[in-house]
């Protein structure tokens, strides 16, 4: 099975992963695996994310397991590759010091669910801009993934966006979002590091970040990896 993370690397995975019920971050990988290893890119429907979101707030958060990805860095929030999905998702912890917030952005047509796994985080939705959302009206249902973003890069609305919901976000909760639903920032507004687990189906590269005073969206630059399976990509820059 070709996985960024090897067995050894997280703790022993217990029978039955089919299971949503993990008892360890090796029991949630080997679970998102048989959830998602057979899925398109047009084919994780509501279904799939209530059982994985199920499973991900079933797992109860364990430093010893997941140490080895927590890598800091000043200033900003890192990027750490638990595992690469057979391409089908990404599984990652993201590390986010003090003060330290993401752009707006989507997620350019991925699934992604987030879970608190040390400290406390804000999450804060936006509606998107005029004519800068995804062709359809957001519906009620969330059945499908946006694989047709026509998303314009253009000068577009020069005023502020509107914030939609915000929501803290503590130890082992898990939230979701889909371009569908809307637009998010994540923040950490308190005063103590934390740590976050992203799934990503399927995963991307690259995406489209908003300026909150005029709503201009512009693409991102290819996002990278600050480690990937707890080996730091430029150790002489990292502090964990």
């Amino acid at each position: 099975m070709d996985r960024t993370t090897s067995e050894a690397t997280l703790a022993p995975v217990t029978p039955a992963t089919a299971n949503p019920t993990p008892k360890s971050l090796g029991d949630l990988v080997a679970f998102l695996h048989s959830q998602l290893d057979d899925k398109g890119i047009n084919e994780m429907d509501q279904v799939d994310v209530n059982k994985i979101q199920a499973a991900m707030e079933a797992y109860a958060s364990n430093i010893d397991e997941w140490s080895q990805f927590r890598h800091f860095d000043v200033g900003r929030y890192t990027r750490n590759l638990v595992d690469s999905g057979n391409g089908k998702f990404n599984l990652m912890i993201l590390c986010w010091p003090e003060g330290v917030a993401s752009p707006i952005h989507d997620h350019a047509g991925s699934h992604c669910l987030m879970k608190i796994l040390e400290g406390g985080l804000k999450e804060t939705r936006y509606a998107w801009p005029e004519d800068k959302g995804p062709k359809s009206t957001p519906p009620t249902s969330l059945l499908s993934s946006i694989t047709d973003q026509s998303v314009s890069v253009t000068e577009g609305a020069k005023c502020a966006m509107d914030i939609t919901l915000e929501t803290p976000l503590e130890l082992d909760q898990v939230a979701y979002i889909h371009d569908k639903i809307g637009l998010h920032r994540v923040s950490n507004p308190t005063s103590a590091p934390a740590v976050s687990l992203h799934l990503y189906c399927p995963p991307y590269e690259t995406c489209k970040t908003f300026d909150e005073r005029t709503s201009k969206c512009r693409g991102s630059g290819r996002a990278v990896f600050y480690s990937e399976g707890g080996v730091l990509k430029n150790p002489k820059t990292s502090s964990t």
